[in-house]
Formats: structure tokens, C-alpha cells, sequence
């Protein structure tokens, strides 16, 4: 509580876009800005209605099956990425095709694909029917045994443990998957794991930004879609560190009734939420009796993705 006993106001960083995310937007805006509308996208190019709804105002047209593009379209494959018999449908139709799938996600895929080819069966751990988890399944699907929990882990059965390797979606809480794979260990002690962590550079900072700031407040709010996976395992995170926590879409979701008894409060938002709606939070809970925002940053995030070569070509010429 600060001196005039209104409520502390904790920011986290980092928070919101990331790499992926902000390069994945950025192919949506200039396919607009370059080829004019209408531009179809696979899905929603990241899991937030904002972002969605502001896209589909300039042109932007959400799918998602691609037999509803017309065929010779431009279609934008989304961030969570597509399994090889998704680009051989857009074939099939004659699209133009723009991948916008995060770096990251592109590198689990290759990572499956690479462990098929040499004979290995794979453990995927990640949440079924997630549209990440279904493009990497895409990528061997007759060799992946998708894993959501401990006793998913019990139930392997019929593996070689001397070709077998593990490969995680990029969004998934940290400490969750570690223990998952620390089970896969001791079951199958040679199971290949990544040299580097699968789950993204992003989603664990935000989620050791959270955990920094869940032990200093009562409450933890978390801007972002529940369809975000990445959003909703910082509110799990949150809760498992001591506040209390709930994700918010915006600004509007607030139930002030929520700050009663809270000395200090904690904000911070999934990788797929625009600042705006964290300056939008942070003027409403001012509003309910917070002081102004203190930022507690974590680390400085300086990562950046190139965008695809065709798209770059055309920009760059569009500017000459």
C-alpha cells in the first residue's frame, strides 16, 4: 500500500508482442498496404480479438478451412504455423501462399521432421486441438504421441527407448513441462530432448517476469485472449506463486470488487496482446483507487524476425 493508502500498481516486463507475434501482424498490414484487399489469413493470425477485429477492418479476411478462399487468392498461413498437407491444399487451390508462422514454431517443425526421417518415434508434449500442436502433429503425425500430462507420460507404451525424442509447443508453462519431461527421463533415460529449450525465448521471460512479480502482490491481472495459450499459463503461474489471479480481454473485464483487500496489484499481458490494452488496464485501475505503475523489469528482449523473402522483395520495391 503506498503513503496515501491507495493501492500499488506493479507492471511487469516483459510483456505483450512478441518477435513472432510483431512479424506475424506486420506480413498481415503490408500484404494490405502492398497487394490490397482481400488478403485471407488461415486462423487468426495470433489469439487476440483486438488484433483480429483491427486486421479485418483493413481488409483482412479470417478462415478457417481453405476451402473457403477463392481459388488464385493470397492467403497468409498464421503464426502457430500449418502441417505439410495444409501447403500442399493451398497448392492444389493455387494460392499464393505468405507464411507467417514464428521462426520458433518453424524450428520444432524441422526438429520433427528431422527425427522422422532417422527412424525416431516422438513425444510431442502440448494441448490437443491447439492450432500449434496440430501443425507440428502435421509434420509426423504416424511417428507423434501427443503428451498433456503426467499420466499421458504413464501411458507410453510399445516405444523403442533407444529411438525416442521429445519435441514441446512453444507456449507452454515452463515448470509444467519440465516436470513432464523429467518423467519422460526417468521412464525412457535415453530420450532424445532438445539442445535448447523448445518452449519460445518470449513466453519464458513472461512467465519469470510474472513469477517476479506474483511474490510481491495480492492480485495478478493478465491482459490477454483465453484462447492464448501462452496468456493463460501466465495466470496458472501467477496463482502457483501466491496471488490471486484472472486473464482479462480488456479493460472492461475488470470486477473492481477483485481489488478488495489488495495492497498491491500486478499487471501483465500475453505475447499476443497490444500495449494499448495494458495502458487501457492500467488507466482503469487508476480509476478504481491505484497509484501510478511502477515497471519491475526482468530483461530487455532485442529479438527480431526477418520477414518472408517474397514479401520483403515486393516492400522493397513498392519503396524504391
Amino acid at each position: 500500500m503506498s503513503e496515501d493508502g491507495t493501492a500499488e500498481l506493479l507492471l511487469a516486463s516483459p510483456r505483450g508482442f512478441c518477435a513472432g507475434v510483431d512479424r506475424a501482424i506486420e506480413i498481415v498490414e503490408l500484404a494490405l498496404e502492398i497487394y490490397g484487399a482481400p488478403i485471407y489469413v488461415r486462423h487468426e493470425i495470433v489469439h487476440n480479438r483486438h488484433v483480429v477485429d483491427g486486421l479485418r477492418r483493413l481488409g483482412a479476411v479470417f478462415v478457417d478451412e481453405i476451402s473457403e478462399v477463392p481459388e488464385e487468392s493470397l492467403l497468409i498461413f498464421s503464426a502457430h504455423g500449418v502441417s505439410p498437407s495444409v501447403r500442399e491444399e493451398a497448392k492444389r487451390r493455387r494460392l499464393r501462399a505468405i507464411d507467417a508462422t514464428c521462426p520458433l514454431v518453424t524450428k520444432v517443425h524441422i526438429e520433427a521432421l528431422r527425427y522422422a526421417r532417422r527412424g525416431y518415434q516422438i513425444v510431442l508434449v502440448g494441448h490437443r486441438g491447439h492450432v500449434e500442436v496440430e501443425g507440428t502433429l502435421g509434420h509426423a503425425r504416424e511417428r507423434m504421441h501427443l503428451v498433456e500430462t503426467l499420466d499421458d507420460v504413464e501411458g507410453l507404451g510399445g516405444l523403442d527407448p533407444e529411438r525416442l525424442a521429445v519435441l514441446t509447443q512453444t507456449t507452454l508453462s515452463v515448470d509444467d513441462t519440465r516436470e513432464i519431461i523429467s518423467a519422460l527421463r526417468r521412464r525412457f533415460p535415453g530420450i532424445r530432448t532438445p539442445g535448447k529449450d523448445d518452449i519460445c525465448y518470449a513466453t519464458q521471460n513472461r512467465q519469470n517476469s510474472v513469477k517476479t512479480i506474483a511474490e510481491r502482490v495480492d492480485l495478478v491481472l493478465v491482459v490477454g485472449a483465453p484462447s492464448s495459450s501462452n496468456s493463460t499459463r501466465l495466470v496458472e503461474v501467477a496463482r502457483a506463486h501466491g496471488a490471486r489471479a484472472h486473464l482479462v480481454e480488456d479493460s472492461s473485464d475488470v470486477e473492481p470488487e477483485w481489488l478488495e483487500g489488495a495492497a498491491r496489484v500486478g499487471v501483465t499481458a500475453g505475447a499476443s496482446a497490444p500495449e494499448a490494452l495494458v495502458s487501457d488496464l492500467l488507466e482503469r485501475l487508476q480509476s478504481l483507487g491505484c497509484a501510478q505503475a511502477e515497471e519491475v523489469r526482468l530483461v530487455d528482449e532485442s529479438v527480431t524476425f526477418a520477414l518472408p523473402p517474397e514479401l520483403k522483395r515486393d516492400v522493397e520495391s513498392m519503396r524504391t
